[in-house]
């Protein structure tokens, strides 16, 4: 049995000393599990078990009291290929205390999930240090400066291994080529001494710049966990071994066979480092977005303090501080406005190009860029609570998740080396039981040639590279994933299903016309109106009083007929205002604005009358104004192919009406909240994988019940944490915007992928000799070299293509449009 370990966790839910006892109990059902003991003062529990942690907080979870955990973000150097992160995860997921690690070959870091008082962050960095990968913890914003180091240190190394290389490359190569010069060489220096200036620079090469893949391939492969530096590392080292042997004890070799192949080693080192650094220098790119984000944090803030301003760090902001912003300046937390107006530019934030009126009272966003005018605000959020730090944490999540699509690549690459390793062996033998003489050298170009070809590191690649870049241009474009898988589910939608209030519409009825009657004036008669309901707390009555004047007479005698309208008193005059019905049962006639009214009701919107001292005097129309934007998202979607439906409480004519005018699929009426989530079932039956647009309360259920659910990021709290993507403008184009950069991801991913695993099948064969009988052509090392170096750098170029995806649909400021009343 294995050694067992002794794990404390920190108990959450314990609300009295028999907690204990149920706690102690739901760990000793653990298999694996020899004794428990639980502190209540302290809240920790102190578990001898042998397996994995996450066995141990699933049961705390089913029991009803959930262990403490918490993540650490690691950045990790060194890792090269896709084998890497398998160690590295394996490494991770087998420490006490681990519940879930996920590793990042394309953001070199880890997300680790672990229980609280079982490990810290700084023993997780240690342990993977300690495997051959130096790590760190790493904050919020991760500095640039590693990633310039990282380059500089290998336009170094390139640097220092191509001015080693080339001598041995000409000496070698160059008589080859130019019998001239070979007759030459052997004329003045002779062959041995050219073999042993080669070996000089070669020995020098790979003790230096070239350290590297032995220092990290070779424990690999003693562990049986072999990475791409292996790989290298077995290439080069059997070219270096078999050239020593030619140059100093050719007499071990078959008669003919003591040749050297010390420029093949050298040129490969000087290859593979050049595409590292190529790589490097591309993949620094793809951070480009959260990297912006992150430059959007202003670094200081002038703080009111007794009277005094003053500039403090971001960092020592507290709540209900008092700041000072200048125009020009960006505002360092969020906060709301307490005196000044001006405009605010938003546009990083929510994707919307048009700066935002603020005055007191409204509220302003950390990062935004203050206009002309000067405010004085009070924070409100700061730190990690902002909206801009919950923004680059929901863009970093992103970018660390793995879609499902990966896990099928993970697997794949797992084995992948090892497979190189004994294709390489299988090709050596082959060449030297059914080779041509001298049969021994031409076995090691090819044995070679498979071991460099070969390249995990474009299947590592291939897909979090996609990823990070279109996640990042996603963020620029107003869109966060918030979970990764979302990004893979959102292009295989067929039918987008939307909330009506607050996502098609404002969610705010405006009077939308006045028709009067004939004697009447229309200033006169809505002026009276809008006096009359502003006694009344309804919607409708608050849409007609901000239609009117700024200034309105006094109403008395206000009586409210529910169901029905108001009457009142207004400057001596009767003044009643209600529905059909309500005139009707008061003896009113219509006349032709009964037939307006019907007009306005065909369009979906909510027609009243008004009567003064018992005649007909105008008819109102109140609708719900279409959000700007919405015809043309709507119109985007169709033109993709999806299905548009609707999904509301409201009553079934006014929805048609709606529908009708936008030119909307399906409609699903008269649904209370809770039969949302009925209604996407049935959805998805019909139509296929789902995704709901909301962004109320009432939104949550549904949004959780979709494939995938988008929230409008200017909803409720609720909404967009239950939702996968958050658009954060509130605008409808960002769900053509959002599917867009789903399918041009996506399909970037599968050229990626096509591209490194086509590359390999085609390319393997090749190095082992398939093309031989065909008139003698062998793959030589350094052009293998040449060719996986090149194939990484494809991987990573393709994916920053995703960079210029532009908005499907482009924001523009516009009013919105008035429509039906919710």
């Amino acid at each position: 049995m294995a050694q067992e370990a002794l794990t404390e966790l920190k108990i959450t839910g314990m609300g009295c000393a028999s907690c204990v006892g149920r706690v102690e109990a739901a760990l000793r059902d653990v298999s694996g599990v020899d004794a428990a003991s639980v502190n209540f003062a302290t809240k920790t529990a102190q578990v001898a078990f042998d397996g994995p942690v996450s066995a141990l907080t699933a049961a705390l979870d089913a029991a009803g009291y959930p262990a403490e955990t918490s993540h650490a973000d690691l950045s990790i150097e060194g890792m090269n290929c896709a084998s890497c992160v398998g160690k590295i995860e394996r490494a991770l997921a087998s420490t006490a205390g681990v519940i879930e690690a996920q590793v990042n070959l394309a953001t070199r870091t880890a997300t680790v999930t672990y229980a609280i008082a079982a490990t810290t962050p700084e023993a997780l960095a240690q342990v993977v240090t300690e495997i051959g990968y130096p790590a760190r913890i790493q904050g919020v914003a991760e500095p640039e400066s590693r990633e310039n180091d990282e380059i500089q240190r290998l336009v170094r190394s390139t640097i220092l291994a191509a001015a080693l290389a080339l001598p041995v490359f000409i000496l070698e190569m160059g008589g080859h080529m130019i019998p001239v010069f070979h007759h030459w060489i052997q004329a003045t220096i002779g062959t041995q001494t050219s073999h042993l200036i080669q070996f000089a620079l070669t020995s020098a090469l790979l003790i230096g710049p070239g350290r590297v893949f032995y220092r990290k391939g070779i424990p690999s492969l003693l562990q049986g966990t072999p990475d791409m530096n292996a790989l290298v590392a077995l290439g080069t080292g059997a070219a270096y071994l078999y050239s020593v042997t030619a140059t100093f004890a050719p007499g071990l070799l078959p008669q003919g066979t003591a040749n050297v192949y010390f420029e093949a080693a050298a040129v490969i080192v000087v290859l593979i480092l050049l595409g590292r650094l190529m790589e490097a220098r591309a993949k620094g790119k793809t951070g480009a977005a959260i990297r912006k984000l992150v430059g959007l944090q202003p670094k200081t803030a002038r703080v009111e303090l007794d009277g005094q301003i003053q500039d403090r760090p971001i960092a020592e902001i507290v709540v209900g501080d008092i700041l000072h912003i200048r125009p020009g300046e960006r505002v360092p937390v969020d906060a709301e406005v307490l005196e000044g107006t001006s405009y605010v530019d938003e546009s990083m934030i929510t994707g919307e190009p048009v700066p935002v009126g603020k005055s007191a009272g409204a509220p302003v966003v950390g990062g935004t860029v203050n206009g002309t005018g000067a405010l004085r605000v009070s924070a409100t959020r700061v730190g990690g609570d902002t909206a801009l730090a919950q923004i680059i944490r929901m863009v970093q999540q992103a970018q660390g998740a793995k879609l499902p699509i990966q896990g099928l690549v993970d697997r794949i690459t797992y084995r992948f080396v090892p497979a190189v390793i004994a294709v390489a062996v299988i090709t050596v033998a082959l060449w030297l039981i059914f080779g041509p003489s001298p049969a021994l050298p031409l076995a090691l170009v090819a044995g070679v040639s498979v071991l460099i070809i070969a390249c995990p590191c474009a299947m590592g690649l291939a897909t979090p590279t996609s990823i990070m870049v279109g996640t990042g241009r996603a963020a620029e474009l107003g869109v966060l994933f918030r979970k990764g898988d979302a990004l893979q589910q959102l292009q295989q939608a067929r039918v987008i299903a939307l909330d009506k209030t607050g996502t098609l519409t404002l969610g705010r009825p405006e009077l939308d016309s006045v028709t009067t009657a004939k004697g009447f004036d229309r200033e006169e008669v809505l002026r009276l109106a809008a006096a009359l309901e502003a006694r009344s707390e309804h919607p409708i009555a608050s849409a007609i009083t901000r239609a009117g004047p700024a200034t309105l007479p006094e109403a008395s005698d206000v009586r409210s007929l529910t169901g029905l309208g108001l009457q009142g008193l207004v400057e001596g005059r009767d003044v009643l205002i209600g529905s059909h019905r309500l005139m009707q049962q008061r003896g009113i006639t219509l006349g032709a604005l009964a037939d307006e009214a019907e007009a306005r009701a065909a369009q979906g919107a909510t027609p009243l009358f008004v009567a003064l001292d018992g005649q007909t005097a105008a008819t109102l129309s109140v609708s719900d104004p279409i959000k700007p934007g919405t015809v043309e998202g709507l119109q985007r979607l169709h033109q993709m192919g999806l299905t548009v439906a609707m999904i509301t409480g409201d009553n079934a004519r006014t929805a048609q009406a709606l529908a009708d005018r936008l030119g909307i699929d399906h409609v699903t009426a008269e649904v209370l909240p809770d039969g949302k989530v009925d209604a996407i079932t049935a959805l998805r039956d019909r139509f296929g994988v789902l995704a709901f647009v909301g962004d109320g309360i009432n939104d949550a259920p549904a949004l959780a019940a979709a494939d995938i659910g988008i929230a409008i990021g200017t909803g409720t709290d609720v909404a967009i944490e239950t939702a996968d993507v958050v658009l954060m403008s509130g605008d409808l184009r960002g769900v053509a915007n959002a599917t867009e950069i789903s399918r041009r991801t996506m399909k970037n991913i599968r050229q990626n992928l096509g591209w490194a695993f086509g590359y390999n099948v085609l390319l393997i064969p090749v190095a082992a000799g398939a093309l031989y009988p065909f008139g003698g052509y062998l793959l030589s090392p350094a052009l293998a070299a040449g060719a996986m170096a090149l194939s990484s750098v494809f991987v990573v170029s393709n994916a920053l293509r995703l960079r210029r995806i532009r908005a499907s649909v482009p924001e523009t400021s516009g009013k919105a449009t008035k429509e039906v009343h919710a």
